[in-house]
């Protein structure tokens, strides 16, 4: 399916300092489509609003009649009162559409599973035929279809971008003009809270900013910095509405992970891009793709990407691919090009997968049908084109489930090896979760503590200091050295139960990756 590019700058000679990419222009890129003759167009968005009103301001440029399609409504002209007659069916309406061959723009909305019916799609490429020679086209918009495979050589798509700061600034002016003159709203925001606000809104469509807006401000008769948690909150349950990505609030900061100086050293380098964009681009570099963090489990692998969210202050999405996997066919793709889809509105942010060998491990199989397989691909090819900035933290237990494909540089910035904590960075982690816990860690023998736990994994020694304070609790006692050291005695570490694997994953990393210690 052709597609709008308007991402990628042109004519850039070798050697030249790369150019800022270009501001995608819809209205500009659909009538350029519309002039080269293309006479089906998907415009793909979930804001129909948006394309409904992006339609009306490219009929006037084109000189054109809008007519808009809505079901059960039948087929109306933007200008005019009442719809043509017989076309309330999708079928009258094409029918109407093929019969006229009047140069205008059609708008059909959300056609859904009606583009799987054989006779419709037919009637839809013969309603499209006469404008690939003259003046107009018929625009399909929505994200819930996919446009039939014998239509895509002749169809265009163009993404509606996602709206952008300035969009809600002037949402957010227009609300409170509309309710001041109501009901007399007051403003106690500063111009770092509006910031602050505004930012939070990315990733929502205007209607759900409107409503959430609009809430925040009719509740109290004022907008405050208060409503900030309100809109995060409310765009907390937006995102985790369809179940397929978690919305993480910032709480974890790189302070909290002990040890790991090779991976922090190369996140603090990276942060420097996110922090001045502007700078980054005149050196040719772009916004970095993510890292793959491999290694023994309960060593500090998910706390570090809650961590980097919040040294690089961006929001987190977690995509469990679990909840990917649907028994229907073709739902397990359409459900992770949703989540992409989402985590890209909500960009710039870092997108958590937690072990990734679960969802990938029978790549190759076809005891699933090859869904697997599927979505394996759909993944690397976004991982590879993406133009968003969204920076992924892939985690991973098990290497040798991992198909190899994930491995090859360019898929991933770098690939590190998460290792059992030295004793500089138990005593770390010690003192950490001691503190955490209103204990001061000098008032314990925490170098006796640090040499009785090697072999230790960062998750194990949490365990052993929340143990011994149960064990302290219940005995009405304070904590001591000796409870933690009781606790630390009756651990099995993971470098005892799984000695071999570890000691496998180490040689298979020594040469391959990059140490993150």
């Amino acid at each position: 399916m052709p597609r709008s590019r308007t991402e990628k700058p042109q004519g850039t000679s070798r050697g030249a300092t790369s150019a800022a990419p270009r501001i995608p222009d819809p209205l500009h890129d659909l009538a350029l489509l519309i002039r080269s003759r293309y006479g089906l167009i998907h415009l793909e968005t979930a804001e129909e609003g948006r394309a409904e009103s992006l339609l009306r301001h490219l009929a006037d440029h084109l000189s054109l009649p809008l007519f808009v399609w809505r079901r059960r409504k039948g087929l109306q002209r933007a200008d005019a009162q009442g719809p043509v007659y017989g076309t309330e069916t999708l079928a009258g309406a094409l029918g109407h559409v093929e019969a006229a061959r009047f140069p205008a723009l059609y708008h059909f909305k959300s056609l859904g599973a009606a583009l799987q019916d054989a006779g419709l799609v037919e009637q839809l490429r013969d309603a499209a035929a006469p404008y690939e020679k003259g003046e107009g086209a018929l625009v399909l918009t929505g994200t819930d279809f996919q446009i039939p495979q014998t239509l895509r050589a002749r169809t265009a798509l163009v993404q509606l971008p996602a709206p952008t700061l300035e969009d809600y600034k002037k949402l957010l002016s227009h609300i409170y003009r509309d309710l001041w003159q109501r009901m007399h709203v007051q403003s106690e925001m500063r111009k770092s809270d509006l910031a602050k606000l505004l930012n939070n809104l990315k990733g929502l469509t205007l209607l759900e900013a409107e409503k959430i807006l609009t809430k925040a401000m009719v509740e109290d008769g004022k907008l405050s910095p208060g409503d900030i948690q309100l809109v995060i909150d409310a765009k907390k349950e937006i995102v985790e509405r369809e179940g397929l990505l978690e919305y993480f609030p910032v709480e974890e900061s790189m302070t909290n992970v002990a040890g790991l100086r090779g991976l922090k050293e190369w996140l603090q380098q990276r942060r420097k891009i996110i922090l001045d964009p502007e700078r980054a681009a005149s050196f040719g570099l772009s916004f970095p793709k993510g890292v793959l963090l491999l290694g023994v489990p309960g060593c500090g692998k998910s706390l570090c990407a809650k961590a980097v969210a919040t040294e690089w202050r961006l929001p987190l999405l977690k995509l469990d691919p679990a909840n990917l996997y649907n028994k229907y066919v073709g739902e397990s793709e359409r459900n992770f090009k949703r989540a992409i889809a989402t985590a890209e509105r909500c960009a710039p942010v870092i997108l958590w997968i937690d072990e990734l060998e679960k969802a990938f491990a029978s790549v190759g199989g076809d005891h699933d049908g090859g869904t697997s397989t599927r979505v394996f691909g759909t993944f690397l090819s976004w991982m590879q084109d993406h133009k968003e900035h969204v920076f992924v933290v892939a985690t991973a237990n098990d290497v040798a489930q991992l198909p190899p494909e994930f491995l090859r540089k360019g898929r991933f910035d770098e690939i590190f090896f998460v290792d059992l904590p030295d004793a500089e960075s138990r005593e770390a982690i010690f003192r950490i979760h001691l503190s955490k816990r209103g204990q001061d860690p000098d008032q314990f023998e925490v170098g006796q503590l640090v040499e009785a736990s090697a072999g230790f994994s960062g998750a194990e020694i949490e365990q052993v200091v929340v143990a011994a304070l149960f064990a302290a609790f219940s005995s009405r006692t304070p904590l001591t050295s000796k409870d933690l050291m009781q606790e630390v005695a009756s651990t099995q570490p993971i470098a005892v139960t799984m000695g071999e694997k570890i000691a496998e994953l180490r040689a298979w990393a020594r040469d391959r990756v990059r140490n993150a210690h």
